[in-house]
């Protein structure tokens, strides 16, 4: 019998945020994949879930490039989807871990659309954003009322942030440790400079919250990180 493939999001680094469902699914499962990067030592998703892995689970470290080329990630996820559909022939239930929730903005929607044309059942079971978490942890609303957010993944560049910081009411911006010094000034620019917080490494042992436009301009900006702006005031 074919085996069952579950996407797990491990929420963004308390171990206490993982759902029930999913600790009952990796107290049972046959193995554990943890996307990882050449340059990582150590799967972060891993290290939240640990705790609550079948003592006889297999570890399976899958390697992704850290890169934006299309090209180059196809060609990777493919490969990782026959290694996987192999083992699902085999019988054996897999569970692949991603940092806060599969859907958003994860390393397993990657792999997804290579498992969904095969016949195997796939099961994904929520996790906490890191957003969500960094909001929660300040106790700042995303958006109240009719209130506006945008989401904006921080890539190589800062266009898409320009083109939307002055249409929304609030907004997050993830992943900001590539171009921090230049979200500080354009936050400047608009006087808002006191109206944002920046959460790194939400959760974690070694979580840090800043209200401080100087941290965001000068200090090095982990990459586990997202800045929350409201433009009426934090």
């Amino acid at each position: 019998m074919i085996g069952k493939f579950y996407g797990i999001g491990v929420g963004p680094g308390d171990p206490e945020l993982i759902t029930i469902k999913a600790v009952k699914v990796l107290e049972k499962i046959d193995i554990v994949i943890c996307p990882k990067s050449k340059k990582e030592s150590k799967s972060v998703a891993l290290s939240i879930a640990e705790d609550y892995l079948n003592k006889k689970a297999e570890i399976l470290k899958l390697e992704f490039p850290m890169t934006y080329d299309e090209e180059k990630l196809n060609v990777t996820w493919e490969r990782n989807s026959k290694i996987i559909l192999d083992l699902l022939e085999k019988g054996k239930n897999i569970a692949f871990l991603t940092i806060g929730d599969p859907m958003v903005y994860s390393t397993y929607m990657y792999l997804l659309p290579f498992l969904k044309k095969k016949d195997i059942n796939i099961e994904t079971i929520p996790g906490i954003t890191s957003f969500c978490a960094s909001a929660n942890k300040v106790n700042i609303p995303l958006a109240s009322q009719e209130e506006t957010l945008s989401i904006i993944p921080l890539r190589k560049n800062i266009s898409e942030f320009e083109k939307v910081v002055d249409d929304y009411d609030n907004l997050v911006v993830m992943k900001p440790s590539t171009e921090h010094k230049r979200l500080a000034e354009i936050l400047e620019s608009r006087n808002l400079e006191d109206k944002f917080v920046l959460v790194s490494k939400c959760g974690t042992n070694e979580e840090n919250i800043s209200y401080d436009i100087d941290d965001l301009k000068n200090k090095k900006v982990p990459y586990l990180s997202t800045l929350i702006i409201k433009k009426g005031g934090i």
